[in-house]
């Protein structure tokens, strides 16, 4: 049977191929839902044939042994608006089907109600897989599509399995009991339920599937070579180096003459050989090589694949089609793909310990959780781990990422009890809305450091995955995304551990006040100085002089320790200098007349043994900043203090530590008292009718045609009438093409007013001299006029217009911007051009609450001007964090409003003025995280 014939665009125009999914099961197992066809009326005979006879008696309420020739054709001919049927398949065979069939109010066949019924059948080896709960997502959402806005099925009481996917899919619905039979209705609008169930069993499944890939019952390598320098070999080597006794490691070679071995392993020619089952298969084969490879495990029932194969995306159009084909050969069979070119696998759990990688040896056993997208970063990382001694949980390097992502990790993550702090490498995102939602959720239990590359535009490593809508991520997005989802971004590889050692082995701070004590006063100063800057309170540094003994730390470190005016301590260490002169070399001090001395001191590695067990029963973090003791961190390892070879790096370390700690509080705070208020003043149906008016215009429907999409701007005027339906006020403006027209204007006004330039090229630039401020009679107004009338090249080329001036206060910029990749981004900085130029923008993913806008103000760095800066009288910030609020929520309501811009906004002592407004809006994005559950198909 060829499944690709099901689809053939020439036999069925009016096939819905945007159907067709590839989901993740409760297991983690692979299928594929897509519409059923005519010519899969052999798939469906014999999947009815394999479902039991209790299961056909709950579809059909009688016996019902087999389909007759009619029931076939009613089940696979349908016209995919009235009546549909999608099926689940796996290996080219049905394992469920779900179907429905509109009706009116009577309940008869229809082709205009609203209400549809439905009904499902599960193969009964795959009941209990979350096979049904998925169907009912997508045959929802497709009947959503023609117009259909309720089910209803009736459900034999005994048929517990079924009533249970009916009433846990969080649907709101309506339940009945007649004639012995269950009579269910529920409407299919998503509710916070539905979402949050569909969530919670994507999060399931998506971990499921990450463990079944780091703990299988059996491993074989597809390419394990003869010749001992090949890929293959080396990954041969490294699982037999890490496999438990009961975790049987194969190899396959299909040029390799009878009774060859390798390594001790019998070599097989086929997978297929394999007397027992093969959980995960790595292919290390020519990219030729790799589709039969594939086939072969997908017969033999192998539940993930890590390709090791380059050759794919990285390699151009071909390669991605390559790669694409690749993924779709591997899930049509129920399996999950790392790679293609990966680097590999790792798991130190000593129960299921995995080195399916090129790493030569298993990293020791420890907390951290490592994704990275390069195999070279991944190397680096194992490295530094190992030269750190600092243990790992998992690791993953996943190369082109066309399958398994970061996100399926996060989600395993998650659940995983040894991973305590979870470092990513990352280069690209796939779905920054998931990745957002997903970090979010871990963030509040275990931190999440990030190291991410590519940072400039049109920088994409060739290879990754990535929907066109991500490929022009501006950097500050990525920076809003990573600060609302508690996530930490470092710089390098170096910071990344640095961070991630605090974060594991310290407790986190209470707040950001820190004491600095130590032998050094020049080391006390420096790292003094960086807490400063870092924004962080550290009182002033207590110097012990070189002198110091162990006990001389011992005791200042209790002090500090036990004082509750502080939250961490940074001790500072140098070598002991003694009274006579002495030359430093090679990380000892030697003089001519005394012995060798060590690199630390084990009196004061003591001693900081010793603190640190008292500040973990604080709960206050303890680090060490050194210069030149390089055997120091070796010793105070085993007590978990971190060590720095500089000032700065304990200093960013720590500070990473307070902002992270600061995010839990505040949204640990936010889940009880953050809420979105209820505004008055808000018309959602009229914005939308102004909206949707908007976007039928023939000027609209004529701009989808063009390069960059249907974005359009609205007139002045019609941007006013929409916001205004938020009770966004928008100060009027007045064309004044000639003087005449200016004096009536300002006379309809009142005086004092303003007149300024509004083209395009000089909007907003008051340094050109495009605007004259505080006209306060006629004479001044024409004077006024006729000088931009010169100035600027003609009143009418200039566009002037006459607006009433506003009181007096600050010039803010507000902007809300829906970016396709990760949804609505509020935004909010002070006007001109040293803002502008200092990128001083702070920014909040939409929805808003009241927390969120009253720290966006407050973020940015030139806040202090809104609050009485100098003497000044402070700003009306309650009304700018309520102007922020309907600005977020007009763009939450009204998806199709692309952007909207609030320039200047100028916020006086009492109340503010909008001076400025510009709103764009597109047809109505596809929002891919609110459908229901499907796999990636990048």
């Amino acid at each position: 049977m060829d499944d690709s014939a099901v689809a053939n665009p020439e036999q069925q125009p009016d096939y819905p191929q945007h159907w067709e999914a590839d989901i993740l099961l409760r297991d983690g197992g692979t299928a594929r839902i897509r519409p059923i066809t005519p010519a899969d009326a052999g798939r469906l005979v014999e999947f009815y044939g394999q479902v039991s006879e209790q299961s056909k008696y709950f579809r059909f309420f009688a016996p019902y042994p087999r389909l007759s020739d009619k029931d076939v054709r009613r089940f696979t001919h349908h016209d995919f608006v009235n009546r549909v049927g999608l099926a689940v398949v796996v290996r080219d065979h049905f394992i469920a089907t779900v179907r429905y069939d509109r009706i009116d109010a009577e309940g008869r066949p229809s082709d205009t109600g609203t209400d549809a019924e439905v009904a499902f059948l599960v193969q009964d080896a795959h009941q209990g897989r979350g096979v049904a709960s998925a169907l009912l997502e997508h045959i929802a959402a497709v009947a959503q599509e023609r117009g259909i806005r309720r089910f209803q099925a009736e459900v034999l009481p005994e048929n517990r399995k079924m009533v249970k996917v009916f009433t846990d899919a969080g649907y709101t619905q309506h339940r009945s009991f007649a004639d012995g039979v269950v009579h269910l209705e529920f409407d299919l609008e998503q509710t916070d339920r539905s979402l949050a169930v569909m969530r919670a069993r994507e999060h399931r499944a998506e971990a499921r599937s990450v463990q079944r890939l780091l703990t299988p019952r059996s491993v074989a390598v597809i390419g394990a070579s003869r010749t001992p320098q090949t890929v293959g070999r080396a990954v041969l080597r490294d699982l037999l180096g890490s496999a438990p006794a009961d975790c049987p490691v194969y190899a396959v070679n299909r040029n390799a003459p009878p009774g060859t071995e390798l390594d001790g392993v019998p070599v097989h020619r086929s997978i297929l050989d394999i007397p027992g089952p093969v959980d995960l298969a790595v292919i290390a084969v020519p990219e030729g090589a790799v589709p039969a490879a594939v086939a072969e495990c997908g017969a033999h029932g192998v539940q993930g694949l890590v390709v090791v194969t380059a050759g794919y995306a990285e390699t151009g159009p071909e390669g991605r089609d390559r790669q694409r084909a690749l993924v779709r050969q591997a899930r049509a069979a129920g399996m999950r793909v790392v790679g293609p070119n990966a680097f590999g696998l790792v798991n130190t759990d000593p129960a299921n310990p995995l080195n399916a990688s090129l790493a030569p040896r298993l990293p020791g056993r420890g907390g951290f959780g490592i994704f990275c997208q390069s195999g070279a970063i991944g190397v680096a990382l194992l490295e530094a781990a190992h030269r750190r001694g600092l243990g790992v949980s998992s690791f993953a390097s996943v190369g082109n990422r066309s399958d398994v992502s970061g996100n399926d990790f996060l989600q395993y993550w998650a659940e995983d009890e040894a991973t305590r702090v979870v470092l990513l490498y990352l280069e690209s995102f796939g779905n920054p809305r998931k990745f957002t939602r997903i970090a979010r959720r871990l963030a509040a239990a275990k931190p999440i450091v990030v190291v991410k590359g590519a940072r400039h535009t049109g920088s994409l490593p060739p290879g990754h995955a990535v929907p066109a809508t991500a490929t022009g991520l501006r950097d500050a997005t990525v920076d809003a995304l990573f600060d609302q989802a508690g996530v930490l971004r470092v710089a390098t590889i170096t910071e990344l551990y640095d961070t991630g050692e605090l974060l594991a082995l310290q407790p986190l701070p209470e707040g950001d006040r820190v004491a600095v004590v130590g032998n050094s006063d020049s080391l006390g100063l420096l790292t003094y100085d960086a807490l400063l800057s870092a924004g962080l309170r550290p009182r002033t540094p207590v110097d012990l002089t070189t002198a110091a003994t162990g006990e001389n730390f011992r005791i200042a470190l209790d002090v500090a320790l036990a004082d509750p005016a502080v939250d961490a301590v940074i001790a500072v260490a140098i070598p002991p200098i003694g009274t006579s002169a002495h030359a430093f070399m090679g990380g000892r001090l030697t003089g001519e007349d005394d012995p060798e001395m060590g690199s630390d001191d084990p009196e004061i590695a003591a001693a900081l043994l010793e603190a640190g067990q008292r500040a973990k029963e604080l709960g206050k973090p303890l680090v060490l900043a050194h210069l030149a003791l390089t055997d120091l961190p070796a010793r105070l390892r085993p007590g978990g203090i971190p060590a720095y070879a500089a000032p700065e790096r304990a200093v960013n370390a720590l500070t990473h530590a307070v902002h992270y700690a600061q995010w839990r509080r505040r949204t640990a705070e936010a889940e009880e008292t953050a809420r979105v208020p209820e505004l008055d003043r808000i018309d959602e149906p009229g914005a939308r009718a102004l909206v949707a008016a908007a976007l039928s215009t023939r000027t609209a429907v004529a701009a989808r045609t063009q390069p960059g999409g249907a974005r359009i701007t609205l007139p002045d005027a019609g941007a006013r009438e929409l916001l205004a339906r938020y009770g966004v006020d928008v100060s009027p403006t007045l064309p004044a093409p000639d003087e005449r027209t200016a004096v009536a204007a300002a006379a309809s006004l009142g005086y004092p007013v303003a007149l300024k330039a509004t083209a395009p090229h000089l909007r907003h630039r008051p340094d050109l001299g495009s605007v004259r401020l505080d006209l306060t009679d006629e004479p001044g107004l024409r004077r006024a006029h006729r000088e931009l009338d010169a100035l600027l090249g003609g009143a009418a080329a200039a566009e002037l217009v006459v607006q009433r001036m506003a009181p007096r206060g600050v010039d803010t910029v507000i902007g809300a911007t829906v970016d396709p990749a990760v949804g609505a981004i509020l935004s909010f900085g002070l006007a001109g051009a040293p803002a502008e130029l200092l990128g001083d923008t702070a920014y909040r993913l939409v929805p808003a609450t009241d927390r969120d806008v009253a720290g966006l103000i407050r973020e940015v760095r030139a806040a202090p001007l809104l609050f009485g800066w100098r003497g000044a009288e402070a700003v009306d910030t309650a009304a700018l964090e309520e102007l922020l609020l309907r600005v977020s929520q007009l763009v939450d309501d009204v998806p199709e409003i692309a952007s909207v811009d609030l320039e200047p906004v100028v916020v006086a002592p009492h109340g503010l003025a909008i001076l400025g407004a510009r709103v764009r809006v597109a047809p109505l994005p596809v929002r891919s995280d609110l459908g229901p559950r499907a796999m990636s198909t990048l």
